[in-house]
């Protein structure tokens, strides 16, 4: 198993949350963002949409001498459940999965994409500057962590997590984008809730090995 994966990617410190948790060391290999390696080669061949993660699997299913190669974090996060049942990230029941799934796609599909480094990028290329492009990336932070807010808030089945007493999907989705919102300077008063839970999962040892500026490859 090898993760391909940037110190600073928000999916890519999902995705090693979850290996964390899972008690699982793959290999690793750098995939510099800001220097562009995501696309060229050898990276743009593995993966030609130009993002990190990537995990490279050997398995018994169809494919090239049975290796694999998986993208998109919450996909690879839900392989890494699948084939390595404990701890579980997603609760028993359909209805629980159903919604740490959508707190955790709030995140991925909603709210990253939207302030992801392509996007600023491109924004600065269409000629806004920097002030601009940090408040676009605040307006969506708020709008997203507000809703999320207000759904963890008023549900009982919130607990010390997002979805019970133990850490899951949603969790791993949550903690990344709160690092973010800290470094982009986005205030955080409006969300107790989300303060209180990431504090409890950045307590925890498999969280808190995944910090950005813990790995291998960080950068002042």
């Amino acid at each position: 198993m090898k993760l391909h994966t940037y110190f600073r990617s928000s999916a890519a410190y999902r995705v090693r949350i979850a290996l964390n948790l899972k008690g699982l060391a793959p290999d690793q290999a750098f995939v510099h963002l800001r220097k562009g390696e995501q696309a060229r080669p050898p990276y743009s061949d593995l993966n030609p949409e130009h993002l990190v993660p990537a995990l490279e699997v050997d398995g018994p299913e169809d494919g090239p001498d049975g290796h694999h190669v998986l993208t998109q974090s919450v996909a690879i996060i839900e392989y890494l459940d699948e084939t390595h049942p404990t701890p579980a990230l997603l609760p028993a029941d359909a209805l629980g999965r159903a919604r740490v799934r959508a707190l955790a796609l709030a995140v991925a599909c909603d709210v990253h994409p939207l302030n992801n480094l392509r996007v600023l990028n491109h924004l600065k290329t269409m000629g806004h500057g920097q002030e601009e492009v940090d408040g676009w990336y605040r307006h969506w932070i708020a709008v997203g962590l507000t809703a999320l807010e207000a759904r963890l808030a008023g549900d009982p089945r919130t607990g010390r997590f997002c979805h019970g007493d133990e850490p899951g999907l949603a969790d791993i989705l949550l903690v990344p984008q709160m690092l973010n919102a800290r470094r982009f300077g986005c205030p955080l008063e409006a969300y107790p809730t989300l303060r209180r839970i990431d504090e409890a999962c950045c307590a925890l040892p498999a969280f808190a090995a995944a910090f950005p500026d813990l790995q291998p490859d960080a950068e002042a």
